[in-house]
């Protein structure tokens, strides 16, 4: 019986394929049988590591038709990586099943915290930038590539609100996340123009101070314009529209810099047909394609 669950667990292996420069997209079930019947293929699919997280049933049947013919990227959203409260074993071992069950190209988590004791938020919360932050946030990654077995990537955050405790610039915060814990960078550029927007500050800027020499992965997607209390402009990272034309000429700018990264358009409700989705992710394509001869900070480190 050993023998026969060996071998087939071997059989069920997936490819390899390599997602340098490509750009991808959001998987979502729905689309399945329009992804299956086009005649071109996009770069690689994303998916949220919890909507996977159970034994089988269709979201794994849908998976598994997926990685015989895609690169997948897993995107964790509940680690809560920046809470101070130890991790949760039993879901770092999900997370570790799942990744060794799909072999996923890229695999990345949040710079944000969504428990407290045994509470789960629905949203990713932001953190004060200090030291004592520091410490246990990189603790944390450090103990999530240790158990999964694999180098994890870090998507700067969305946020709207901030600490007056902070003491750090978010850029040298991440540089130095990095920096101790050997994991690389996922930068979100839609998450940075919308800090921007609702904080006061220079998207440029703050590119410009970003340590691009350790992004590996890119996320583009829309966002939504509403009023605070005050009536002030509120930019919210939705996922529900198109990529907004002030993000794709910061992406356009990073990549002048950065050279071609794998390049994901997150889209996450309000759900268009499969068309409208990948003709986002041809455009990224396009603008990595005009890029692919650039290098960057790529070659330039090498």
């Amino acid at each position: 019986m050993q023998n026969n669950l060996a071998d087939r667990a071997d059989a069920v292996r997936f490819p390899h394929y390599a997602v340098a420069g490509q750009a991808g997209t959001s998987f979502k079930p729905e689309h399945l049988p329009a992804i299956l019947a086009a005649s071109d293929r996009c770069g690689f699919f994303e998916v949220h590591a919890e909507n996977y997280m159970g034994a089988g049933g269709p979201p794994h049947r849908a998976l598994e038709r997926i990685r015989q013919d895609y690169p997948v990227s897993i995107h964790g959203v509940c680690m809560s990586l920046g809470g101070p409260q130890p991790l949760d074993p039993d879901h770092l071992q999900r997370f570790k099943a799942l990744v060794d069950r799909y072999e996923p190209a890229m695999i990345s988590e949040h710079l944000a915290w969504s428990t407290h004791d045994d509470i789960f938020y629905n949203d990713l919360l932001p953190l004060p930038y200090n030291e004592a932050t520091l410490t246990h946030v990189c603790d944390h990654v450090d103990q999530m590539q240790s158990v999964i077995g694999r180098r994890i990537f870090l998507e700067n955050p969305s946020t709207y609100v901030a600490f007056t405790d902070t003491t750090m610039a978010e850029v040298d915060f991440i540089r130095e996340i990095a920096r101790r814990t050997g994991c690389g960078l996922l930068l979100d550029v839609n998450n940075v123009f919308v800090s921007a927007a609702n904080h006061g500050f220079s998207a440029l800027d703050y590119l410009k101070d970003f340590p691009l020499e350790s992004v590996e992965q890119i996320h583009l997607a829309g966002h939504a314009e509403q009023e605070d209390g005050a009536g002030e402009k509120l930019l919210i990272d939705s996922h529900d529209r198109p990529v907004a034309d002030a993000v794709w000429q910061l992406y356009e700018i990073v990549l002048s810099r950065r050279g071609p990264v794998p390049t994901l358009i997150e889209w996450d409700s309000e759900l268009p047909d499969w068309p409208v989705l990948r003709a986002e992710a041809r455009a990224a394509q396009a603008i990595l394609d005009r890029h692919s001869d650039t290098g960057g900070l790529r070659d330039a480190a090498e």
